[in-house]
């Protein structure tokens, strides 16, 4: 879904009343509705939705066989491009409705990842999604819409006796394996770096969120970044780390991170975990919620249960009640949150308040007054001590540099052979 011309669309959602809703779910309604932001954001035109209640789903075509006229007439007079599904689809359950419906048809999770596809920036970002959509299209190959471009045609680029589909599963599988390999050399990568911030004493901050709830118009307006923002979901892909500076002049690493949504692929979770890694590895998730929205609660939990899944249910949260400059109910849930703010990302309301609570809910890292000595030949570890502490006075003598300084703890752990004795 990337020509210059923007592609149409019908969505249609099932209603099982064979599965309840729990008191915090979101309603089919409203499902299709977020769905329809989705379709927005990959760049196609919803032209109408529908929804059909049933106990159970139709095992070969999920709808019954009269909804399945009913949308191939309703899609053919309205002259979509696909049909849109908010449900997954089987393998042969997209195989039976693109052959009855004769158009392309996807489902939520396709959608999904064609927007992370035409969202990923850098190399990491890219090798995460192709990996995520290839291990999806493995179980589909064998639907007539299935396809691997840039086939050989020539001698040595098929098996002996091996059929078409044969050779597509064998070089998606060489591909996945590829693929795999160099994210496992990413997340090498990153270990190595965060393991070169450790050597820094930085603590990490990890924001985290529903998609469009204002993560990246947040870690703009703290970090004066100029990261993408969007009035569209998964706007930002790629992570970013600026460092922030707090009241008492203390410095940590902020990390922007991809936004979650409900029914977040398993192959987006598991492509993105050397991304998601950063989240796992934070001293303090700052958890943005977009306060205006009615479904603000469904939404918190479900970014909860995704940072359980990823291990990262134990880190202490501050809540950060984003758009609080539009009209909003105060009712939510705050349990289990080391702090809640009400902040505006845009007005700039409530960000002093903010930093404080980030710095209040950090590990303690106290501030003294200390005195040291820096020869002349150790300017960066001077230059480290004017980035991370307060300097109050300065000696040039024969000896080098004398400093008196407010540090914090782990700085002074830093620079401890250079104390004054």
């Amino acid at each position: 879904m990337r020509g210059a011309v923007e592609e149409t669309c019908v969505l249609v959602g099932v209603d099982l009343r064979s599965q309840p809703a729990g008191p915090d779910s979101m309603s089919p309604e409203d499902s299709l509705a977020e769905l329809s932001e989705l379709a927005e954001g990959a760049g196609a035109v919803p032209l109408d939705q529908t929804l059909q209640y049933r106990d159970r789903p139709e095992p070969s075509t999920l709808v019954g066989r009269g909804k399945v006229e009913e949308i191939k007439a309703w899609a053919a007079e309205l002259k979509a491009d696909f049909v849109l599904f908010d449900q997954p689809l089987s393998p042969s359950q997209q195989r039976n409705l693109e052959k009855a419906l004769d158009r392309r048809v996807l489902d939520r999770t396709q959608l999904i990842l064609d927007i992370f596809a035409r969202h990923a920036r850098t190399r990491e970002g890219k090798l995460q999604v192709e990996l995520a959509q290839l291990s999806y299209l493995l179980p589909r190959l064998s639907g007539h819409g299935a396809k691997m471009s840039r086939l050989g045609a020539g001698i040595g680029t098929r098996g002996p006796g091996e059929t078409k589909l044969e050779t597509d599963r064998r070089r998606i599988g060489t591909r996945i394996a590829k693929l795999k390999s160099d994210l496992s050399k990413v997340r090498a990568t990153r270990s190595l770096q965060r393991d070169k911030r450790s050597a820094v004493p930085l603590e990490t901050v990890a924001l985290a969120g529903y998609t469009n709830a204002g993560k990246s118009t947040l870690f703009n307006r703290l970090t004066q970044a100029d990261v993408l923002t969007e009035q569209r979901m998964f706007a930002t892909l790629d992570p970013t780390i600026r460092t922030l500076e707090l009241p008492s002049r203390r410095r940590v690493l902020l990390s922007d991170t991809v936004g979650f949504i409900r029914n977040l692929p398993t192959t987006l979770v598991e492509a993105f975990r050397a991304t998601l890694e950063e989240v796992t590895e934070a001293a303090l998730i700052l958890h943005v919620v977009d306060v205006s929205s009615e479904h603000r609660i469904e939404q918190m939990r479900e970014v909860d249960r995704l940072l359980a899944e990823l291990g990262a249910d134990e880190t202490p949260q501050v809540l950060a009640l984003n758009k609080c400059d539009l009209p909003h109910e105060q009712a939510v849930a705050v349990e289990n949150r080391a702090a809640v703010v009400h902040v505006s990302a845009v007005s700039g309301e409530g960000l002093e308040d903010l930093c404080a609570a980030i710095e209040r809910c950090l590990p303690p890292d106290p501030v003294q007054r200390v005195q040291y000595l820096f020869p002349y030949d150790e300017g960066d570890r001077l230059s480290f001590l004017y980035d991370h502490a307060r300097i109050v006075k300065r000696n040039d003598v024969e000896a080098g540099v004398e400093i008196t300084a407010d540090a914090s703890e782990s700085v002074r752990r830093r620079l401890e052979p250079f104390l004054a004795a």
